[in-house]
């Protein structure tokens, strides 16, 4: 078998999963477990029909680090629910959520997905590092647009996309973003600074959308074109473009460092390898999988990850 590692943008998953699946799956003891059994049959969906040979949870440590707000004071900003003096804010999570994320460690534990994560830093940013680094393919799980910059046809990083669905996943490539888009994945950081995006709070260039984006990046080929090309009056650049890239010079200085994910973490080796659970650890899960009354969730996951029984 050839190959590849899986790297799951693992909140993106389990949002999805709590908000498909209703709140009235719970364990015996009533803890609400719908996020849980979604996200064990999502990793058997994707392990059965990717054949990823290794596998790994990456983690928010930091689901807004305070370093991208000191540039951008609205990054997720909506998103926040407490103001933290000391660590990360405390994100809005549905209250029928929170009880699930630390069982959802302890399921992945079990089945021996490592689960990483690194302070002050997203689950972006370990993917970005953890693809960037790494010697084998790799597909990259989320429904984050974001990702889509890691897309490197040469290294074999596609992401696998969530957004329409688990039912209608698209595997994007070059080609892929290039035909949706306009942009090659290079420049998609670009694209995406220029464009912005509500969901992240990230403001973009006032009148700028993506098919001026677009064209600029195809023109200038980079942010730094464009910014140069604004301020120089014989490039060929429309005066009411120009105007709006000249106005929003101090958002564009500090938006790619914010936009752009982090390839660079150091982080330490995991055994991520997917291997059938020991007699031990198959026995672990079967006692988590009674007492969260995850029924066939727990054995459609243990079928795809390579154990029989």
């Amino acid at each position: 078998m050839t190959e590849r590692r899986m790297l799951l943008d693992t909140a993106s998953l389990y949002f999805r999963a709590f908000h498909g699946l209703p709140d009235t799956l719970k364990a015996p003891d009533g803890t609400p477990v719908n996020a849980v059994r979604g996200l064990m049959d999502f990793i058997a969906r994707l392990v059965t029909d990717y054949q990823p040979t290794e596998i790994v949870a990456c983690w928010d440590d930091d689901w807004r680090p305070q370093w991208r707000v000191d540039l951008i004071p609205s990054y997720k900003a909506h998103r926040v629910e407490q103001v933290v003096a000391s660590g990360p804010d405390v994100e809005e999570t549905p209250d029928l959520l929170l009880p699930q994320i630390p069982l959802i460690r302890e399921v992945l534990d079990a089945f021996h997905i490592p689960v990483v994560g690194v302070a002050q830093h997203e689950a972006d940013d370990v993917i970005g590092s953890l693809a960037s680094q790494s010697d084998i393919p790799v597909d990259v799980v989320t429904g984050d647009r974001d990702l889509f910059q890691l897309i490197d046809d040469a290294r074999g990083i596609r992401v696998i996309y969530t957004a329409r669905g688990m039912s209608n996943l698209e595997v994007l490539t070059e080609e892929s973003v290039l035909a949706k888009y306009g942009v090659t994945a290079g420049q998609y950081a670009d694209f995406a600074a220029l464009r912005g995006d509500t969901s992240d709070g990230l403001p973009g260039v006032p009148g700028v959308g993506e098919k001026t984006a677009s064209g600029l990046l195809g023109t200038f080929g980079n942010l730094d074109g464009i910014v140069a090309a604004a301020d120089d009056p014989d490039a060929s650049l429309g005066a009411s473009v120009r105007a709006k890239i000249r106005a929003a010079s101090a958002y564009l200085t500090v938006a790619p460092t914010v936009v752009e994910v982090v390839r660079t973490l150091p982080i330490d080796p995991v055994d991520a390898t997917i291997r059938p659970l020991s007699a031990d650890d198959l026995a672990r899960v079967q006692q988590i999988a009674v007492r969260l009354g995850l029924g066939g969730a727990a054995e459609r996951a243990l079928k795809a990850l390579g154990n029989t029984a």
